[in-house]
């Protein structure tokens, strides 16, 4: 890892460790927003990684924003760091103004010829929070232009996932909005499921450590249940599983500024660590006992975030069907040469 992210994951560690508490995230799902933690992630730069240094931002890759992903989703962070950090890179990418303040993403609403924008965008994480909403419309020359859509005086309802994350209807009517041509080649959906991957990633990170140290710590029959042959054999799956969703992230992470097909490694990333959380969450309850499925317990609250997640920006079933599709359509004779290119 290099010395920059090295800082990155000291920085983004130290200051979570002292904002983001049990009581930080169950409070955000009572709708408490965590202005100091918002403000410290903001005065420390880390929203505007991946804004251009034109933009005031740091010019990080998907690589470096990993770093923060994988760390927002170990603490379950209730803010919106990652969307943030997305859309600053999209304005970026586009030349657009990067705004103060939290940032969200927009899906399913359609770019009107006279320049507005109409429709209704559904799931639109801490849209009551942001200033702005970022989209990312294909248009008829076949380019992606970037959408900046500022969000007060629209009408919205909110709404929430399963987590109790803010997911909310966002309906615009011919809304004035500023917008530009980018060079990008995948749609919205691509990056927000990297993004969600990453978030993911750190999700397990933090079931295998919470769970090796409850079988260290939990006793049964005068000794530690991580004693037993049966629960190590758990902990093992546990922990292939972890680094294996580590591992396909961050390859994707640093091969999507690379390729000119970077929703390959995407889908195959978000495919992977689809299955990872299925037999991770069930394996961490199962090490926990009961206990883990209370409220009160951090567990609770990381599965729940990893579940969300997982559904959001394609299922990792979806994604697998759009692999098998291309497969499919490059025909026989180039998937070995196709897989191996890689």
């Amino acid at each position: 890892m290099s010395e920059f992210r090295n800082l990155l994951g000291e920085t983004i560690d130290r200051l979570l460790a002292d904002h983001v508490t049990k009581e930080t995230v169950q409070g955000a799902e009572e709708g408490t927003w965590p202005e100091g933690l918002w403000s410290a992630l903001e005065e420390n730069g880390l929203t505007r990684l991946m804004a251009s240094e034109a933009q005031g931002g740091a010019g990080g890759s998907w690589g470096d924003a990993l770093v923060l992903l994988r760390a927002q989703g170990r603490y379950a962070a209730p803010v919106p760091l990652a969307e943030t950090m997305v859309a600053a890179w999209l304005l970026s990418e586009a030349g657009l103004d990067v705004p103060d303040g939290p940032l969200t993403l927009l899906t399913g609403v359609p770019l009107s010829d006279d320049g507005t924008l109409s429709g209704t965008a559904q799931h639109v994480p801490w849209g009551r929070k942001a200033v702005v909403g970022v989209a990312l419309v294909e248009r008829t020359d076949g380019k992606h232009h970037v959408v900046s859509a500022p969000l007060n005086g629209v009408t919205m309802t909110e709404e929430e996932n399963i987590a109790r994350e803010p997911r909310d209807t966002i309906a615009f009517d011919q809304h004035a909005v500023t917008s530009a041509p980018c060079d990008l080649t995948e749609g919205l959906e691509t990056w927000g499921a990297l993004m969600r991957s990453g978030l993911m990633a750190g999700g397990l990170d933090y079931l295998l450590t919470q769970s090796v140290e409850y079988a260290n710590d939990r006793k049964q029959f005068g000794r530690p249940i991580g004693k037993f042959q049966a629960v190590q054999q758990q902990l093992a799956v546990l922990a292939t599983q972890a680094a294996a969703a580590g591992a396909i992230v961050a390859h994707a992470c640093e091969r999507v500024g690379e390729t000119d097909d970077p929703g390959f490694e995407v889908a195959v990333a978000k495919t992977r660590i689809d299955e990872a959380v299925n037999l991770s969450t069930s394996i961490s309850h199962q090490v926990h006992g009961a206990i883990g499925f209370t409220y009160e317990h951090g567990l609770h609250l990381v599965t729940r975030r990893l579940w969300s997640w997982r559904a959001e920006y394609g299922s990792g079933r979806s994604w697998a069907a759009r692999l098998g599709r291309q497969t499919i359509e490059r025909g026989a004779e180039a998937l070995w040469v196709d897989v191996t290119a890689r």
